[in-house]
């Protein structure tokens, strides 16, 4: 029996580079990418996973070609045209985390519109991460904190719980196991906070290869883990 494991979030690296190996744009990679987020929603559900928060884009992505990223803007009309009923229809609450006001004005109402269609929902939150990125989450958590302070709504009596709550992922229990695939072995600026205690895996597959199976198997080496959060167990 898996460990239970509440909140997963996954860096979705590698679309590009698949892409390439295929002989195709990386466009098609991203295409191909956004189809695995159903798959592995689905997957995750059905392992009992409460949150999976995804990496979708990043405010460093803007340095991509303009035309990456125009199309990147595009995919969540592409995604949630073929998806959103049935994620209805499974239960998934759709939460999107990131800056979203610099978001195109046709990106940002699909992505409210997804929001709210699946606010009632109390299956699987499907959190995915747009314009996000966890140092300007921080920094923008601390200029809120400090205006509250100045405006009287706040004191200088603050510990790490009253601190998250400034922070855009405030609803969400901090990460159990950060996944990040296609070989590469870093963070790249996502929920810095939230993973302070997280299990870390790196996995070669990309994004666009990583399956349920791969996926059963980073959850089987998380409950191998020993998390002491600090603390020590009894040998």
């Amino acid at each position: 029996m898996l460990k239970e494991c509440n909140h997963v979030a996954i860096i979705m690296d590698g679309n590009g580079r698949w892409a390439k190996a295929q002989g195709k744009p990386r466009t098609a990679g991203h295409l191909v990418g956004a189809d695995n987020v159903r798959t592995i929603a689905i997957a995750a559900s059905e392992m009992g996973i409460k949150y999976l928060t995804l990496y979708a884009f990043s405010t460093e992505n803007w340095k991509r070609s303009q035309d990456e990223v125009s199309y990147i803007m595009k995919l969540p009309a592409i995604f949630f045209k073929k998806y959103m009923q049935e994620f209805l229809d499974r239960g998934y609450r759709m939460n999107i985390i990131g800056e979203l006001d610099m978001l195109p004005k046709a990106t940002q109402k699909v992505l409210n519109d997804a929001m709210e269609e699946s606010k009632n929902n109390t299956g699987l939150n499907l959190n995915i991460c747009m314009n996000y990125g966890s140092q300007r989450e921080i920094l923008l958590a601390a200029r809120q904190y400090a205006k509250d302070v100045r405006d009287g709504k706040a004191d200088l009596d603050l510990d790490e719980e009253g601190f998250e709550k400034y922070l855009m992922t405030k609803d969400f229990p901090p990460v159990d196991l950060l996944i990040r695939t296609s070989g590469e072995e870093r963070i790249s600026n996502y929920l810095l906070w939230q993973i302070a205690y997280a299990e870390l895996e790196f996995v070669q597959e990309s994004w666009p290869e990583f399956t349920p199976e791969v996926f059963h198997r980073c959850l089987e080496e998380y409950t191998k883990r020993d998390r002491r959060f600090g603390g020590v167990t009894n040998e």
